[in-house]
Protein backbone atom coordinates (compact mmCIF):
# COMPACT_ATOMS: atom_id res chain seq x y z
CA UNK A 1 0.00 0.00 0.00
CA UNK A 2 0.74 3.54 -0.19
CA UNK A 3 1.25 6.18 2.42
CA UNK A 4 0.44 9.68 0.92
CA UNK A 5 1.53 13.04 3.12
CA UNK A 6 3.32 16.06 2.24
CA UNK A 7 2.70 18.78 4.78
CA UNK A 8 5.63 19.62 6.23
CA UNK A 9 4.61 18.82 9.75
CA UNK A 10 3.50 15.37 8.92
CA UNK A 11 6.64 14.35 6.38
CA UNK A 12 8.59 12.31 8.80
CA UNK A 13 5.78 10.78 10.54
CA UNK A 14 4.74 9.91 7.40
CA UNK A 15 8.30 8.17 6.63
CA UNK A 16 9.12 6.60 9.91
CA UNK A 17 5.36 5.03 9.56
CA UNK A 18 5.79 3.75 6.08
CA UNK A 19 9.58 2.53 6.67
CA UNK A 20 8.17 0.73 9.82
CA UNK A 21 4.91 -1.15 8.11
CA UNK A 22 7.08 -2.21 4.87
CA UNK A 23 5.39 -0.05 2.16
CA UNK A 24 5.59 3.09 -0.24
CA UNK A 25 4.91 6.64 0.93
CA UNK A 26 5.10 9.81 -0.76
CA UNK A 27 5.90 12.83 1.77
CA UNK A 28 7.81 15.43 -0.04
CA UNK A 29 5.27 16.34 -3.09
CA UNK A 30 2.42 14.39 -4.69
CA UNK A 31 3.83 14.73 -8.49
CA UNK A 32 0.51 14.99 -10.92
CA UNK A 33 0.27 11.91 -13.03
CA UNK A 34 2.13 9.43 -10.49
CA UNK A 35 -0.26 6.61 -11.10
CA UNK A 36 -2.52 7.57 -13.89
CA UNK A 37 0.43 8.05 -15.83
CA UNK A 38 2.30 5.18 -14.21
CA UNK A 39 4.30 4.25 -17.51
CA UNK A 40 6.37 7.70 -16.93
CA UNK A 41 6.56 7.21 -13.33
CA UNK A 42 8.05 3.89 -13.64
CA UNK A 43 10.66 5.17 -16.48
CA UNK A 44 11.71 7.57 -13.51
CA UNK A 45 11.67 5.07 -11.06
CA UNK A 46 14.17 3.35 -13.03
CA UNK A 47 16.06 6.67 -13.90
CA UNK A 48 16.52 6.58 -10.32
CA UNK A 49 17.87 3.07 -9.49
CA UNK A 50 20.27 3.60 -12.48
CA UNK A 51 21.82 6.61 -10.81
CA UNK A 52 21.95 5.03 -7.71
CA UNK A 53 24.11 2.24 -8.93
CA UNK A 54 26.29 4.60 -10.76
CA UNK A 55 26.96 6.62 -7.93
CA UNK A 56 27.84 3.45 -5.64
CA UNK A 57 30.20 2.06 -8.56
CA UNK A 58 31.86 5.75 -8.50
CA UNK A 59 31.07 5.87 -12.30
CA UNK A 60 30.02 10.01 -11.79
CA UNK A 61 33.75 11.19 -10.32
CA UNK A 62 35.02 10.09 -13.67
CA UNK A 63 32.64 12.34 -15.60
CA UNK A 64 33.72 16.27 -15.76
CA UNK A 65 32.60 18.21 -12.78
CA UNK A 66 29.61 20.25 -14.36
CA UNK A 67 28.42 16.97 -15.95
CA UNK A 68 28.85 15.13 -12.60
CA UNK A 69 27.24 18.26 -11.07
CA UNK A 70 23.85 17.88 -13.35
CA UNK A 71 23.67 14.08 -12.67
CA UNK A 72 23.80 15.24 -9.04
CA UNK A 73 21.32 17.17 -9.04
CA UNK A 74 18.83 15.07 -11.18
CA UNK A 75 19.62 12.50 -8.60
CA UNK A 76 18.50 14.46 -5.74
CA UNK A 77 15.94 15.74 -7.19
CA UNK A 78 14.39 12.41 -8.30
CA UNK A 79 15.71 10.71 -4.55
CA UNK A 80 13.54 13.94 -2.87
CA UNK A 81 10.57 13.27 -4.65
CA UNK A 82 10.25 9.49 -5.86
CA UNK A 83 12.68 8.17 -2.86
CA UNK A 84 8.99 6.65 -0.67
CA UNK A 85 8.37 4.73 -4.13
CA UNK A 86 11.65 3.78 -5.77
CA UNK A 87 11.11 -0.31 -5.17
CA UNK A 88 7.48 0.34 -6.08
CA UNK A 89 6.79 -1.47 -8.93
CA UNK A 90 3.29 -1.94 -10.04
CA UNK A 91 0.11 0.30 -8.45
CA UNK A 92 -0.57 0.22 -4.97
CA UNK A 93 -3.93 -1.56 -3.71
CA UNK A 94 -4.95 0.82 -1.45
CA UNK A 95 -3.63 4.32 -0.96
CA UNK A 96 -3.79 6.08 2.65
CA UNK A 97 -4.12 9.74 2.37
CA UNK A 98 -3.55 12.07 5.38
CA UNK A 99 -5.24 14.93 3.97
CA UNK A 100 -7.96 14.55 1.73
CA UNK A 101 -7.72 18.79 1.30
CA UNK A 102 -4.54 18.97 0.63
CA UNK A 103 -3.78 15.64 -1.60
CA UNK A 104 -6.81 16.31 -3.53
CA UNK A 105 -5.05 14.91 -6.81
CA UNK A 106 -4.02 11.95 -5.38
CA UNK A 107 -7.40 11.42 -4.06
CA UNK A 108 -8.44 12.25 -7.63
CA UNK A 109 -5.74 9.77 -9.28
CA UNK A 110 -6.69 6.73 -7.23
CA UNK A 111 -10.64 7.59 -7.93
CA UNK A 112 -9.75 6.99 -11.23
CA UNK A 113 -7.99 3.96 -11.27
CA UNK A 114 -10.44 2.58 -9.05
CA UNK A 115 -8.26 2.13 -6.48
CA UNK A 116 -9.82 2.23 -2.86
CA UNK A 117 -8.61 5.04 -0.62
CA UNK A 118 -8.54 5.29 2.97
CA UNK A 119 -8.63 8.96 4.08
CA UNK A 120 -8.18 11.14 7.22
CA UNK A 121 -10.99 13.93 7.26
CA UNK A 122 -11.36 16.61 9.02
CA UNK A 123 -15.12 18.52 8.95
CA UNK A 124 -14.28 20.47 6.37
CA UNK A 125 -13.73 17.41 3.71
CA UNK A 126 -15.90 15.41 2.16
CA UNK A 127 -16.69 12.25 3.32
CA UNK A 128 -18.21 10.69 -0.15
CA UNK A 129 -15.44 11.12 -1.92
CA UNK A 130 -12.91 8.27 -0.08
CA UNK A 131 -13.65 4.45 0.10
CA UNK A 132 -13.25 4.74 4.22
CA UNK A 133 -13.44 7.47 6.14
CA UNK A 134 -11.59 8.53 9.31
CA UNK A 135 -12.81 11.57 11.23
CA UNK A 136 -9.68 13.16 12.45
CA UNK A 137 -8.91 16.90 13.52
CA UNK A 138 -5.92 17.91 11.45
CA UNK A 139 -5.50 21.38 12.81
CA UNK A 140 -3.91 20.63 15.67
Amino acid sequence: FLIVGTQKKEADSVAWAAIKARCHFVNKKWLGGMLTNWSTTETRLHKLRDLRIEQRAGRLSRLPKRDAAVVKRQLSRLQTYLGGIKYMTRLPDVVIILDQRKEYTALRECITLGIPTICLIDTNCDPDLADFSIPANDDS
